[in-house]
């Protein structure tokens, strides 16, 4: 599937700032289900710096400072994208019980390092708690296939919590959405990626999008979607490394070829698409828009404009040249 993604970022600030430096992680990963066709990343104001670099996760982090007052920023990043349903290694033990795979991670001297060791640790959006582990013990009974145990939990988050907007902030602790049984994407994803690892798993936050369809008889409302969040989790190799299988606990349901992958790290804080550092503006507004299509549904789109802006031309009246004045009169 190839699709187009626009996603748009505006900040409109009071007082104006007079100098900013921004990080962004706005383009999308090459990974073994997806290629990157194109992606065009515009800033305005053109910023005095800008360049771009692999982070610690392999994710293209974008940076870029503006050394000018300024009232107002928008990012608009536009990328295609070959996206294919997401396959399994060979060498994945899709089988293996998860309490083996909790033993391969914990820490013993001389032990080769993997790593998957980095997702099992604690971060700031996804700290220990017991209440993970309580909410967790159900799904994860003695000698259960790592892989059937982080589904049915990917399961009972879909079927237990509610999808609520307005019930939780970036900063609301997961702990608390745990709690409440309700929240957007990026909860549900700290929640489950917090079980997992309370029981000795390694589990990772992933960003990007998915492709939503309207209403039937209703147009794509462009700028309407949003990012989305979901967890993969590793499943070691039987004699060497493995694979990271992916879980979207807010649809119930692995990803497939409608997902685009933007980043991966230990929770949102590594991977949120924009942030900075401010001199000035003490205070701002925010609009985000995504737009995420198949690309054949923007071509036809494209088409559809030139026709009708040809038509219109073809329907003008015939009038005559405008005079354009001598010398002397365009002087006078």
């Amino acid at each position: 599937m190839l699709l187009h993604v626009t996603h748009e970022t505006r900040y409109d600030y009071t007082p104006p700032v007079e100098t900013a430096q921004h990080l962004a992680h706005l383009k999308p990963l090459v990974t073994p289900s997806q290629r990157l066709v194109s992606h065009k990343l515009v800033i305005t104001p053109e910023p005095a710096q800008r360049s771009e670099s692999p982070d610690i996760y392999g994710n293209a982090r974008a940076f870029f400072a503006l050394d000018s007052t300024h009232q107002k920023l928008v990012v608009t990043a536009e990328s295609v994208v070959e996206t294919s349903k997401p396959v399994l290694g060979s060498d994945a033990a899709v089988s293996l019980p998860w309490e083996q795979v909790r033993e391969r991670f914990q820490y013993r001297k001389g032990s080769l390092y993997d790593a998957a060791s980095d997702f099992v640790y604690p971060s700031p959006y996804v700290p220990r708690h017991e209440d993970f582990a309580a909410f967790a013990r159900p799904s994860f009974t003695p000698g259960r296939p790592t892989f059937d145990a982080a589904m049915d939990l990917c399961l009972r988050i879909y079927n237990e919590f509610d999808y609520d907007t307005t019930s939780t902030e970036v900063s609301t602790p997961a702990v608390e959405a745990l709690a409440q049984r309700g929240g957007v994407c990026q909860d549900f994803a700290h929640i489950m990626i917090a079980c997992l690892r309370t029981m000795g798993l390694p589990a990772r936050y992933v960003s990007g999008y998915l492709l939503t369809q309207p209403a039937p008889g209703e147009p794509r409302l462009v700028g309407a979607d949003a990012s989305h969040a979901w967890v993969s989790v590793y499943l070691p190799g039987t004699d060497g490394p493995g694979d990271w299988a992916e879980f979207d606990p807010t649809n119930g349901r692995p990803p497939g070829e409608d997902y685009v992958t933007l980043a991966i790290g230990r929770d949102y804080s590594d991977v949120s698409p924009m942030r900075g550092v401010l001199h000035g503006g003490a205070r701002h507004t925010l609009k985000v828009g995504v737009t995420v299509m198949p690309l054949e549904e923007l071509a036809a789109d494209a088409r559809f404009a030139a026709q009708a802006q040809s038509a219109s031309t073809a329907a003008m009246p015939t009038q005559d040249p405008p005079q354009i004045p001598s010398q002397s009169q365009s002087q006078s």
